[in-house]
């Protein structure tokens, strides 16, 4: 479609005020009003993804389907929109530079000297328009990472404010700012967003609308000031105040005539007001449920609750099926041991075995995938999960004192985790990585198959290491079965205990795929066994 409109979402004030919320809320609007909407996040940092990124620095990695490692906020936009990203839905200084020096090697600029303008800023253009062109989408929303006024955000602000020039009425920008409110003068204060427009100004863009994070209701005095003072029509300034859940930011966008703004300036006609009936179906179960299950997170990086967003929320969606509010205990797997495993689970209705990499934290655990075990707990592992449970069990069950993945242990001499051997000659980090969607199959009559109902299915991966099929046979043996394997490569994807309640252990990320509209199945099983532990 030549005529997509693209939509650019900037930031002020300072960080973390929900950018991508505010995106997600939006495209979901003009979604529920008819339109083909996809949205892009430009990431400032060198790094050309978050893959190698601590969860403490960024939060949680997030995975397409075509293996591409994102910024978490697309998992936001697949929970808001139900449909999958890509690769070009995330797009970082890293991967820009990276393209362009490659061009500039293979010769391509014929000689001419590559500078920011026009190299860099072309290159990001291309990225934001190929996107449109790429699926002939209706609506482009961008959003661009940190906070105007970064250094490193410039060649982005550039770049926008030139396809603003270019595309005329099918662009307009949409900056989030703060209005904060200081409890001993009593007021609101319009002052930060003043500047940070006159910021946005000095980089030569003028925002069409402005979204203004707020504690407290904003008076017809505060906007009309801000309207006057940030050169916006008074319609145009947006509120959004606190609410207690990020899936009621849409309705208050709703409220607020957020998507009836944008349709005007950018000239979209809407064949139907927006139809959320499934949305609100989804908040009244959310708001209203019937008992509260608790599930034991055991991970290692508990301290940022960002670190585990997609579980988290894939938690939430699956509650909303059964009605009941999932409670998280966050437990600090290097604080769990033998001795205090009992009176850190035992208020627990189910156990979930987070991912992760490295040595730090594993015997924790271990110990927790054994105390679920030993006491027919509801227990899901996920990544690093599936192969905990694989390892205790064969510590355990098999007698294998030893047992360990080569990952933390490279010299044991029972590796039941071990590198593929087409993987072992690969050095570079991440070249070693199993990433993106692969196909399952999956044998019926288990809590596996009860959950997805059907036989095929395909989820997505990040990990390295796998399960090692010369153990197989003594697992399934001793009780352990593999209920899920990879078609093609005869990997063990699920491992399962059939005679517990629900004993799960997956080596792919079903969170990722977890939407409002569409809870995951495995998260639904899984929260459905815990519940019935509520006594």
């Amino acid at each position: 479609m030549a005529n997509t409109k693209y939509i650019f979402v900037t930031g002020g004030v300072t960080s973390s005020l929900g950018k991508g919320i505010i995106a997600s809320s939006l495209a979901k609007l003009l979604q529920a009003r008819g339109h083909t909407v996809t949205i892009q996040k430009l990431d400032p940092y060198i790094n050309v993804d978050p893959g190698t990124l601590n969860p403490y620095e960024h939060g949680e990695c997030f995975v397409t389907n075509d293996g591409a490692e994102t910024d978490l906020d697309l998992g936001h936009y697949e929970r808001f929109l139900n449909t999958p990203t890509s690769q070009a839905n995330n797009v970082t200084t890293g991967r820009i530079y990276q393209s362009v020096i490659n061009k500039e090697r293979r010769g391509d600029y014929l000689g001419k000297t590559v500078q920011i303008i026009p190299h860099v800023t072309d290159e990001i253009k291309r990225y934001v328009k190929f996107l449109g062109t790429k699926q002939n989408y209706d609506v482009v929303i961008s959003e661009i990472g940190g906070t105007v006024g970064d250094i490193e955000s410039l060649p982005f602000v550039e770049s926008v404010r030139q396809l603003k020039w270019q595309l005329g009425d099918d662009a307009l920008f949409v900056h989030l700012t703060l209005v904060p409110y200081l409890a001993a003068a009593g007021e609101l204060k319009t002052k930060p967003t003043q500047h940070s427009v006159k910021m946005l100004l000095e980089n030569g863009v003028q925002p069409d609308i402005l979204v203004l994070r707020t504690e407290k209701e904003l008076g017809k005095d505060v906007r009309r000031k801000v309207a006057q003072f940030c050169n916006v029509e008074h319609d145009a300034v947006i509120q959004s105040i606190d609410v207690p859940t990020i899936y009621e930011v849409p309705l208050k966008m709703q409220e607020e005539k957020l998507d009836e703004v944008v349709c005007r300036k950018l000239g979209l006609k809407s064949h139907t007001e927006p139809k959320l009936e499934a949305w609100n179906d989804f908040l009244y179960r959310f708001k209203n449920p019937t008992k509260t299950v608790t599930i034991g997170l055991v991970g290692k990086y508990v301290e940022l609750h960002d670190a585990y967003k997609s579980i988290t929320e894939a938690l939430i969606h699956a509650g909303t099926v059964h009605q009941v509010r999932v409670k998280v205990k966050w437990i600090h797997s290097e604080k769990l041991n033998k001795a205090n495993v009992k009176e850190e689970l035992s208020e627990c209705h189910g156990v979930l075995i987070a991912p992760g990499f490295g040595h730090r934290g594993i015997d924790g655990k271990v110990d927790a995938a054994q105390y679920a075990r030993e006491n027919n707990v509801p227990l899901l592992g996920i990544c690093l999960g599936m192969q905990i449970v694989s390892i205790e069990f064969a510590r355990n069950v098999l007698g294998i004192e030893d047992a360990d993945s080569a990952e933390m242990n490279p010299s044991t001499k029972n590796p039941v985790i071990d590198l593929m051997d087409a993987q072992k000659e690969i050095t570079e980090m991440g070249g070693t990585m199993r990433l993106g969607a692969y196909a399952c199959q999956v044998k019926e009559g288990t809590n596996l198959y009860r959950a997805y109902n059907k036989t095929k299915i395909e989820e997505r991966h990040r990990h390295r290491y796998e399960f090692n099929n010369e153990y197989l046979s003594q697992y399934e043996k001793a009780g352990m079965i593999a209920t899920g394997v990879n078609p093609e490569t005869n990997l063990v994807e699920v491992v399962e205990l059939p005679e517990h309640k629900w004993y799960v252990g997956v080596q792919y990320h079903p969170e990722y795929k977890s939407t409002v509209l569409n809870p995951h199945p495995l998260f639904v099983s899984f929260v459905d066994a815990a519940q019935k532990e509520i006594k």
